[in-house]
Formats: structure tokens, sequence, C-alpha cells
């Protein structure tokens, strides 16, 4: 029985090589490959694979919300986070999330393969610095806190991620307050440039 593998990468080339690398595995077989997330949701429904590799930062959903929504999916398929992020901060939402596997992209090439067999057989697979690191500094913000800070981060006004998120502005305020104190930051920009440095984004 082959391991069947769905591929999840926004970046072209990256997303061909992946594949190209992967389809020389004798027990391995690429489902086919996608480039943003709500994709990966619909063909991971669809094509039912064993194993999910997702980059994070994707376009509509990064990997870890792909990862959270396939574990509500009748028949979920394991989830291997496949990124240039060495961040703590990221890798613990991915364990959150139910990840069960976490290499970086400039790993040997074969430990991919060795590290989606481990996984399918049951087993998980993190890199091993990271998890070192992961375990040293908690994250200090709640979803909400996470979800208001990136929008402030990326330019919306305080009426704009209200209505986007069904909160009043005074409502969006306090939630930026609260994270811009716990970061230790002076405004919101050092917070959310903090936060993304952690991977708490």
């Amino acid at each position: 029985m082959k391991i069947r593998v769905l591929l999840a990468e926004d970046q072209a080339m990256v997303r061909g090589a992946l594949a190209a690398l992967l389809s020389l595995e004798a027990d391995i077989e690429v489902l086919g490959s996608v480039a943003d997330g709500e994709a990966a949701c619909s063909e991971v429904r669809r094509l039912r694979p064993d194993i999910l590799v997702s980059d994070i930062e994707m376009p509509k959903l990064t990997g870890l919300e792909v990862a959270q929504r396939i574990q509500r999916f009748d028949a979920p398929c394991k989830v291997v986070i496949l990124t240039t992020f060495a961040r703590s901060g990221y890798l613990r939402r991915a364990l959150d999330a139910g990840v069960c596997g976490y290499l970086l992209k400039d790993a040997p090439a074969e430990q991919l393969a060795t590290a989606l067999r481990k996984v399918h057989g049951g087993g998980r697979v993190i890199d091993p610095e990271l998890a070192m690191e992961a375990w040293t500094e908690a994250d200090p913000l709640n979803d909400r806190e996470r979800q208001v800070l990136r929008l402030a981060g990326e330019g919306a006004a305080a009426g704009d991620i209200g209505a986007q998120l069904n909160l009043s502005q005074g409502t969006v305020r306090n939630y930026l307050s609260e994270a811009i104190g716990k970061l230790g930051a002076a405004n919101r920009i050092e917070a959310y440039r903090l936060a993304r440095q952690k991977g708490w984004l």
C-alpha cells in the first residue's frame, strides 16, 4: 500500500520540486498539489489522502488553519508542516492544531520521505532544534487578540476590524491594548512585528 500524499504550497517551483522528489519514492504516491489553504481543505475532502504536506503561509487559509479544519472532518488525514519558518510559536500552534510533523525546508530532501513514513506509521516528527526552543517561551496571546493584532498590523482600522470580526470598536481597542501590554510593546506596529518574529500570529 502506497502512502497517499497531497501537497499544499503557494510557490509553484517549490510545489513542483516537492512533487518530483516524492514521486521518486516507490512507496509514496502524490495525488495532487494545490496553491492555497481553501483548495487544500476541499482536496483533502475529495481525495482523502493519508497525509497533507502543507506550508504555513499561504493565501486564503494558513497551513495551521487548514490543520485545525481537517481535525473536524469525518476522515481527517495527518498533516505535516513543511516551512521556512523556524519559529517556536508556529510549532506550538501547529501541535495544538493536531499536526503530526513539522519540518524546515532547508532539511535534506530524504528527511521528508522518512518523516512521511514515520507519520504514516503513527509517529510524530518535529525538527529537533525547534522542539527544544518551542517550550522555552509561551505564546501570551489568546485567539481573539491574535486576530485583531494581525488585522491591525496589516493596516486595518479599528472600525474595519470590528466589522470583520463582529466586534465593537471599543472591544477591538481593548483587545489591541491587551496584546500590546502582554508583548511589552510601545504600539500596535511594534506588537505586530514582535508577534510575527515569534511566530505567534
